[in-house]
């Protein structure tokens, strides 16, 4: 039997066991390597019944695209609100001016005012306190289009005129050489 190893068929056979032996390990770690994959796999698509890679990408994409229908519905919901808000927004006090003068003349610290109160549009409202040293008279005109509904002072026009010459949101205040 000792020949037996040494002759072509003892070496062919030892081959043969090695070959095998080889293709054993190489099977084994495939095994490991595709365990290795199925659990990627499952990490990725879940334990469920499907572990489809491709109806897993077409689910991913139907929610993308429901994902997308979403948010096109909310930017128009918000861009309808904002129209709205902007709406709004162009009828309330955007230009304002307060303009103090000294009505009667008398050197009393000007205290006399006249407050112009107006829209993007326009249009509100001209406010004037005229102080005496004796009484105190408040006065009210409507503006629109930046014209007077009544006829307007010399401080009642330059508080308009301020009021709409400045950025709106900024204030101004003047002095009236009156």
């Amino acid at each position: 039997m000792a020949g037996a190893v040494t002759d072509t068929q003892g070496i062919i056979a030892i081959a043969a066991a090695g070959v095998a032996v080889l293709a054993l390990l190489g099977c084994a770690l495939l095994a490991i390597r595709m365990r290795q994959l199925r659990r990627g796999q499952r990490l990725l698509l879940g334990d469920g019944a499907e572990a489809d890679l491709i109806a897993h990408a077409a689910a991913m994409q139907e929610a993308f695209e429901a994902l997308r229908e979403y948010v096109d519905e909310s930017a128009t919901r918000l861009d309808r609100r904002l129209a709205g808000v902007e709406t709004a927004l162009s009828h309330t006090i955007a230009h304002r001016a307060l303009v103090r003068y000294d009505a009667y003349n008398e050197l009393s610290g000007k205290q006399s005012v006249s407050i112009a109160l107006l829209d993007d549009e326009r249009s509100g409202l001209v406010l004037s306190c005229i102080h005496h040293r004796d009484q105190a008279r408040v006065y009210a005109k409507a503006v629109n289009g930046g014209e007077g509904e009544l006829e307007l002072s010399p401080e009642e026009a330059e508080a308009i005129r301020i009021a709409l010459a400045a950025p709106a949101g900024s204030g101004e205040i003047a002095e009236h050489p009156a």
